[in-house]
């Protein structure tokens, strides 16, 4: 995690090394006013709007030792969206509270303000009305667990509902710890949650949390276009209902390792990609659609299914063939859990 540090007096600059010691496994930048000259603190002198605009920007998470309002000024120009900003925390130059103010849940400023208070011995100042109120916060769960959230508007949707009434919560994955508060299972009503990799939405207003679980398991002709493979792809994924953010990697087989229009379809989606040997793919156990073409060319009866399981637990689509690509899909096991 990349944090920064800002400390406006010598006292705050104390205080910060306290802080500083709950990230010794990141990556920290500390700043403080050059008349200091403090020991690892960057002297910021006068620093431009542009100079805070490139640390909000480059930071996951950023604490300001000293007051609310430096701390509000500095960022203000800056906020954009809370999937994106970074998770902003003020604490006062004594250490005696721990005030998130950005990104309290996605970005995990409350979490990281609570844990702070108990490194410091001081008071978190927790805002946020599921927190205070003590019910799920569903964006802050999601965020945590690794769940891609389908709409920030639904969650509003469901945060405003669990402080008046308990959501109904609908799982396609086993769930092996209590609900929390203001949860209760359900498959229908006007607001709830479904936790899914497909793209069901069981209740009139339904938040979708996704996690990304999916492997994409490729074949293709030497010399196929990006093109080809993207359409093959997202026509599976559309026929079958399958949300793309639950898709975590892409695997075939060594031979196609050098494949120019796999390898920038993986790049332009961000998807990890995996190569394995003949030998490699002959030993994953599974009923696959075989293939005498590619047991010839690869050594292999199947590609795309057997590359797809590695690493997983169930094939959801098997081989799936379309302008010279094959594709099929596994899923990873996934529980539930609510701690």
């Amino acid at each position: 995690m990349r944090v920064s540090v800002f400390a406006f007096s010598r006292q705050g600059c104390r205080t910060a090394r306290r802080v500083m010691e709950l990230f010794k496994n990141d990556s920290v930048s500390a700043y403080t006013m050059e008349r200091f000259g403090e020991d690892g603190f960057a002297s910021i002198g006068s620093p431009s709007r542009t100079f805070y605009g490139d640390v909000f920007n480059n930071s996951d998470a950023i604490v300001f030792v000293g007051s609310v309002g430096i701390a509000v000024r500095k960022i203000a120009p800056f906020v954009k969206d809370k999937t994106t900003d970074p998770a902003v925390v003020s604490v006062d130059e004594l250490g005696k509270f721990v005030i998130p103010l950005l990104s309290g849940h996605i970005g995990g400023a409350n979490d990281l303000a609570l844990n702070l208070a108990e490194k410091l011995d001081s008071t978190p100042v927790i805002t946020t009305a599921t927190d205070i109120n003590h019910k799920f916060s569903v964006d802050a769960w999601a965020a945590r667990n690794g769940y891609a959230i389908a709409s920030l508007g639904r969650a509003k949707t469901v945060s405003a509902e669990i402080l008046e009434n308990d959501v109904c919560l609908s799982s396609e994955f086993p769930i092996i710890t209590a609900l929390p508060n203001g949860v209760v299972m359900g498959e229908s009503g006007k607001v709830g949650i479904r936790l899914s990799v497909y793209r069901d939405e069981p209740f009139e207003k339904t938040l979708r949390l996704i996690p990304p679980i999916l492997h994409l398991g490729i074949g293709c002709r030497k010399g196929t276009e990006q093109t080809a493979i993207q359409e093959a792809v997202d026509a599976v994924l559309k026929t079958n209902s399958i949300d793309p953010r639950a898709v975590k990697c892409v695997a075939s087989i060594d031979l196609k390792s050098e494949e120019e229009g796999l390898l920038q379809f993986c790049s332009e989606r961000e998807l990890p990609v995996s190569f394995y040997s003949a030998e490699e793919l002959k030993a994953v156990e599974g009923d696959f659609t075989p293939s005498e073409f590619v047991q010839s060319v690869t050594g292999v009866d199947n590609v795309c299914e057997r590359a797809a399981l590695i690493g997983a637990e169930k094939l959801i689509v098997k081989k799936t063939a379309m302008n010279g690509v094959t594709v099929a899909v596994a899923a990873e096991h996934w529980e539930v859990r609510f701690e």
